[in-house]
């Protein structure tokens, strides 16, 4: 078995498709095919169930992906980690935020990572906490930057709390109340809102304070984006709630400071295993040494 036969497997499980396949691999399709076939041979079941409209893996196709993925992964480290030992780095640098980070100005962050060093391809997945610690854990990303209640810790990864701020009461501007210096959140109580999924980490910030104050509300909005969330109380159809920090990227939507008001932590985070030397140099970007970013794992971070 190859890893090459590998990559083709995986390329095209992410892809649904023989040919976009091959173009990503930069290969022609009939040596694509003609690879997965042998490897197919060679392990005795179908990888894909193949039509003329789709591609989808077998259940055998199912088992073998994650292992696929992790023998890739552990090549593509070993080459970064002989590279890093000659002075370069390189290799690939996953990275997740949540769509309101503020504790970093990430775009920046990356830019001066880039110029340092360009032979790391970088990428970047936007998506919840939830999801984004998950990824982390899973090794598929090796960095993230999260938002969770205060007080609400990370489990199975290292990091460190960046910040943390309140969240503010975000309306359209006609809203009767959008001229008030404050409020708190029984004047909210009869409001409709927009705000994330429940479960979520980011719709629990709000829940929660709502809980502690003894009032009940109405989310009529569930939303995954604070793009469609901002679209949604522009046209008068609720209230929202958003990081202080992140609100002047809202400049047309009044905002209105609460009396008890819903926090958030922002938080890094990265594998409990020892970084690659990609994550390693982006961690040392963003002010974690060497030692933190590698010390053994708490008893909280088991």
């Amino acid at each position: 078995m190859e890893l090459q036969q590998m990559r083709y497997v995986v390329a095209v499980a992410e892809t649904g498709n023989f040919t976009r396949a091959a173009e990503q691999c930069l290969v022609v399709q009939s040596a694509l095919s003609h690879q997965i076939a042998r490897l197919e041979r060679e392990l005795g079941a179908r990888l894909f169930d193949r039509t003329s409209r789709r591609v989808r893996l077998t259940p055998a196709g199912e088992a073998f992906l994650p292992a696929a993925r992790q023998a890739l992964d552990a090549a593509e480290r070993a080459r970064a980690e002989v590279a890093a030992a000659a002075g370069e780095i390189r290799g690939r640098l996953a990275i997740g935020a949540i769509p309101t980070v503020t504790a970093v100005d990430l775009p920046t962050a990356l830019k001066h990572f880039h110029l340092r060093h360009r032979q790391v391809r970088i990428s970047l997945r936007s998506g919840g906490s939830e999801e984004l610690i998950e990824r982390v854990r899973q090794g598929t990303l090796d960095v993230a930057f999260l938002g969770l209640p205060v007080g609400a810790r990370p489990k199975g990864v290292r990091g460190r709390e960046l910040a943390r701020g309140d969240l503010l009461a975000v309306m359209a501007p006609d809203h009767p109340l959008a001229d008030q210096e404050h409020l708190d959140l029984h004047r909210l109580a009869d409001e409709p809102f927009v705000d994330f999924p429940a479960g979520s980490a980011a719709r629990a910030q709000s829940d929660e304070a709502f809980a502690a104050a003894g009032v009940r509300r109405e989310v009529a909005f569930e939303v995954t984006t604070v793009d469609f969330m901002a679209r949604l109380i522009r046209q008068g159809l609720g209230t929202g709630m958003l990081p202080a920090a992140f609100v002047s990227e809202l400049p047309d939507l009044p905002t209105v400071r609460l009396r008890d008001a819903p926090a958030r932590a922002e938080h890094l985070i990265w594998s409990r295993f020892r970084p690659s030397p990609a994550a390693a140099a982006f961690l040392s970007v963003l002010g974690v040494s060497a030692a933190e970013s590698s010390r053994p794992p708490s008893g909280d971070e088991q």
